[in-house]
């Protein structure tokens, strides 16, 4: 749609963790933090009401049967503010399903403002070793214009997986579009032509960057 051609360069690779659930008559609510957790959530909680932490995940859920799906359209403190808009402290627990070691502040976050809780693990998300061949072979071949990075994680494991193949200063002529500030901030220590961050933390905002 933009006209560019994409590689696609996954750099962490998602593991189920086979964790149990509350039962459906238990919870007052599904928040979920990443679009990687709604496969590992079973068909009989579509029923209940999902907050995503943005489109990109509320179009998932959507896609996998939840009939009422909400999306904070940001952050983790954007969708703690549109469960306190959405929920009631005094109702059934919120069930927070993320990945591993994610979604404690916001946790923490809803606890303070009275609400229970349970939080579940449901993946990992574990780094690859190296990057992908086309990824790779385009990079060396100067043929990547902007490199996009969803989270501070993968800009994290962006720079290691650069460094290790020798690509350190191959970034010179290539931007680094960053979903947030702490993304930009992984970024910082390899030499890109320009670091620049989306006006908010979601997918829409860092594509428009492209235009």
């Amino acid at each position: 749609m933009l006209g560019y051609r994409p590689v696609v360069a996954p750099l962490m690779v998602v593991q189920s963790r086979g964790v149990s659930l509350p039962p459906v008559e238990r919870v007052q609510a599904i928040l979920v933090t990443s679009g990687n957790a709604i496969p590992l959530l079973p068909e009989t909680h579509c029923r209940l009401p999902l907050l995503a932490v943005g489109e990109a995940t509320a179009a998932r859920a959507r896609a996998a049967g939840f009939a009422q799906v909400s999306s904070a359209d940001g952050d983790a403190r954007a969708l703690a503010a549109l469960t306190v808009r959405s929920c009631h402290p005094d109702g059934k627990p919120l069930l927070l399903v993320s990945g591993r070691g994610q979604g404690q502040g916001l946790a923490a976050a809803l606890r303070a403002s009275g609400f229970r809780v349970v939080r579940r693990t449901l993946y990992a998300a574990v780094p690859v070793t190296m990057l992908p061949d086309d990824a790779r072979g385009a990079i060396e071949a100067g043929g990547i214009e902007a490199v996009l990075l969803f989270s501070a994680e993968t800009a994290r494991q962006c720079v290691r997986l650069l460094r290790a193949a020798s690509l350190r200063d191959a970034v010179r002529s290539m931007e680094a579009l960053a979903i947030s500030q702490p993304t930009a901030m992984a970024l910082r220590v390899l030499p890109w032509r320009r670091i620049r961050v989306a006006e908010q933390p979601n997918q829409d905002a860092l594509l428009a960057m492209l235009r």
